[in-house]
């Protein structure tokens, strides 16, 4: 073991306690979790050292930490690991306002660690073959594309003594780095100028919690995208769906996993299905071995991280200017580019 790996949040974090464990050259020599229960209940390796405290777990010593805690913690988290001189892969998205996007990109600049986003949608194998498609040309220019995320989360808005998680309290359209990430990734694109709209809260107002907010995007290249996102919708089960329109033909997902994904090309074939794929579309399968094993390549070969620190505010700076659109009424709000 060469690189010496500490999680933070085993909620989400007990995937990357087994993706590390497949590395040959790192391992997970210590946790930490404000929840003891989480810390008695993990998976993790019975050698590794266990933590309530964030700071105290940042004084052991590590190599690499991974960021899955609250978030609204994102940024903060990821600061205090930089500067404590450790590289960070960190659950999505990467901070909660712009002031935080240009913070964790001011100190990746500073620190010259390597920063990944762990966006794991980008990573299904569905994406994967659409990225290959785009690049062979088969869509032509790219010029439209949309992504949808409506998942119920409200069982996850409310603690047991009745005060509300930071799911409650989340824009919706903040979260959109499952459906707006992809199609980047795709396009090889970014955003320049954010308009938002929301319904405000119809359906959970005990809650506070808006229902749906849509983003329209546009796009450096001079495409358009856009999300649309919920997490208190009545439907289920939850659904990412995506479809990208080029000159030349279209891709689009379906609304249920394994599902057959369909595409149309024109001059090249008719109308045709694809295969399902072993990872379902919101990447849950493979997709965090394939996040895991380009961190490590990146930090090996002092390489550029697959999904580094500017790519990671092109994934979450749109959304955050998308609400703040919402609130001005829908107005335009530019996106800032943090290169």
């Amino acid at each position: 073991m060469d690189l010496k790996v500490g999680v933070v949040g085993l909620g989400r974090g007990r995937v990357y306690l087994d993706r590390f464990s497949d590395q040959t050259q790192a391992g997970v020599v210590a946790v930490c979790d404000a929840d003891t229960s989480r810390l008695e209940a993990t998976d993790c390796p019975v050698d590794a050292s266990r933590y309530t405290n964030y700071e105290e777990f940042l004084r052991h010593d590590l190599d690499i930490v991974v960021i899955c805690t609250e978030m609204p913690q994102h940024a903060d988290h990821t600061i205090a690991a930089l500067e404590g001189g450790k590289h960070v892969l960190c659950e999505v998205p990467a901070a909660y306002t712009l002031s935080e996007c240009e913070a964790v990109v001011q100190t990746v600049e500073k620190t010259g660690l390597k920063y990944m986003l762990a966006e794991n949608c980008c990573y299904s194998d569905m994406h994967l073959a659409w990225k290959e498609q785009i690049r062979d040309g088969e869509l032509g220019k790219i010029i439209y594309a949309e992504a949808e995320y409506i998942h119920d989360c409200r069982g996850m808005m409310r603690r047991e003594d009745g005060t509300l998680t930071w799911r409650a309290k989340m824009p919706p359209i903040q979260y959109c780095t499952h459906s707006l990430g992809p199609l980047l990734f795709l396009m090889e694109d970014r955003c320049i100028a954010a308009t938002g709209l929301n319904t405000g809260s119809n359906i959970a107002p005990d809650l506070g919690v808006i229902d749906l907010e849509v983003g329209l995007f546009q796009m450096e290249s001079g495409a358009v995208i856009k999300i649309l996102c919920g997490f208190s919708i009545e439907r289920y089960p939850a659904f990412h769906w995506y479809v990208v329109y080029g000159t030349k033909g279209a891709l689009e997902s379906k609304r249920q996993y394994k599902e057959i994904v369909s595409g149309y090309f024109r001059g090249i074939a008719p109308d045709r299905e694809m295969t399902p794929f072993t990872s379902d579309d919101s990447g849950h399968g493979v997709a965090e071995s394939r996040i895991v094993d380009g961190f490590m390549e990146s930090i090996l070969n002092d390489t550029k991280p697959p999904i580094d620190v500017y790519e990671a505010m092109d994934y979450t700076a749109p959304g955050i200017c998308a609400h703040l659109s919402a609130e001005r009424d829908g107005a335009v709000v530019p996106v800032p580019d943090y290169r």
